[in-house]
Parts: C-alpha cells; sequence; structure tokens
C-alpha cells in the first residue's frame, strides 16, 4: 500500500494532488491544511472517504476505490495550542479512516493527523499525537493502523519515538528533510505512525507549491511479500 501525505500549505498546492497520486500510483492520500470546501470527490482514481469541516484549514483523506471501501470515519478535536485559540486555524486535527480490502478481506485504519504549529510546546504535541493514536484504536481494537501528517516535529524526534513506542506504534521518519521554508526550522516534520504494518520506506518526494514536501509511505502486513518502492 502506497500512502501520500501532504501539507497542502494554506491549499496553495491543492493543484498538484492530480500528478502527485497518478504519478506514484497512490492507494491512500492524506493532506493538511486544505480547503475543504473546495477539493474534488475524487483525485486521481481515489474517492474521498470524508473531510474535516469545522476547521479554516482542514484535513481530508482519499482512497482507491477499486481496491478498498470505507468502513466509518472519525475527525476529533484535540488539546488546544495558544495559536489556535486566537487564530482559529484548526479545531479537528485528527481524521481516521477505517478502510476494507476489498481482495484479503481484512479492515485497516489510516489517519491524516496535523499537530499544533511550533509556537506550542513539544508536551502539547506529544498529547495531541498521544490522544489521537489512542482515538485511532476506537475505529477496530487491534487493526493495523497508519497515522501520516504533519507531527510539527523538528526536534528531540527520540523522545517522541520512545514516548510512541510506550503505545505500541512505531515512528518513521522520511529519508530526508521534509520542511525548508525557514532556514533555522528546516528539518523533518511529516512522519508517519503505525502498528500492524511492516514500513518499507518513507520517501521525501520533490518540493512543489507548499513549504512541505510530500511523503510517500510505502507499508504491508509483516506476511506479505515486500512490494516494490520504485
Amino acid at each position: 500500500m502506497k500512502v501520500i501525505s501532504y501539507n497542502l500549505r494554506k491549499h496553495r498546492a491543492a493543484v498538484e494532488l492530480v500528478e502527485l497520486v497518478e504519478r506514484h500510483n497512490a492507494d491512500v492520500l492524506c493532506v493538511q491544511e486544505a480547503d475543504t470546501t473546495d477539493i474534488p470527490d475524487r483525485i486521481g482514481g481515489l474517492r474521498l472517504a470524508d473531510a474535516t469541516n469545522r476547521n479554516r484549514l482542514g484535513l481530508a483523506v482519499y482512497y482507491r476505490e477499486n481496491a478498498y471501501r470505507a468502513v466509518e470515519v472519525r475527525s476529533i478535536a484535540l488539546k488546544k495550542s495558544l495559536h489556535d485559540y486566537v487564530l482559529k486555524p484548526a479545531e479537528e486535527r485528527m481524521l481516521g479512516v477505517r478502510l476494507h480490502d476489498i481482495d484479503d478481506r481484512r479492515d485497516f485504519v489510516v489517519a491524516s493527523f496535523h499537530a499544533a504549529p511550533l509556537t506550542a510546546l513539544n508536551s502539547l504535541r506529544r498529547h495531541q499525537i498521544r490522544t489521537a493514536l489512542a482515538e485511532l484504536g476506537t475505529l477496530g481494537e487491534g487493526l493495523p493502523a497508519l497515522m501520516v501528517g504533519d507531527y510539527n516535529y523538528p526536534v528531540f524526534k527520540e523522545n517522541l519515538g520512545q514516548k510512541v513506542r510506550e503505545q505500541g506504534y512505531e515512528l518513521s521518519l522520511s529519508d530526508s528533510r521534509t520542511y525548508t521554508r525557514y532556514k533555522f526550522f528546516r528539518g523533518h516534520y511529516d512522519f508517519a505512525t503505525s502498528v500492524g504494518f511492516a514500513i518499507d520506506q518513507v520517501r521525501t518526494l520533490p518540493q512543489g507549491l507548499s513549504d512541505h514536501l510530500p511523503i510517500l509511505v510505502t507499508a504491508r502486513h509483516p506476511a506479505e511479500t515486500a512490494v516494490s518502492v520504485a
């Protein structure tokens, strides 16, 4: 399964999504900072599972409709930062979808996630991540789950990885940095957290109109033969 995650930078990079999905043959697309009043129902063979509706800049999840079927969708609001109270950019910061694999006849969960910005403390973001991962379990206890998105966590990632492992998840970084806008804040911002999946690769894709670079996550059930990531 190939999953693309992309922070659209206030919807600016939305025009790139069709080409991005088709070029990399994505099975799932998770976006952040989307104008959810201006997104299509389908993108390059992917169908919209759902999008948040209480955000100025929202989340959306698309899936390949000839391979999967959406079973349940859930969005949640997470603990707010001062930035959230003042500017109100996002109330719902996690959108999870339970998908049914039509061929394999099994379910799994994918989610798009957007943590509070760098004006907040790492402790707040850890709280948001912990709450989001716990919520994923309510979509299907014991199911494989993959949460991708903008974690806004460029430093002390080792500590975050330990906290994530304490919840039974694994944190996966991409092969190169995913944020380049400001010199002193460049680094890895866009991650994947997973349980029940083997993550073959997390690759940073070329930069487009956003200050974030998209990431491509290639995941499989551990019992499956490794898939090509070319």
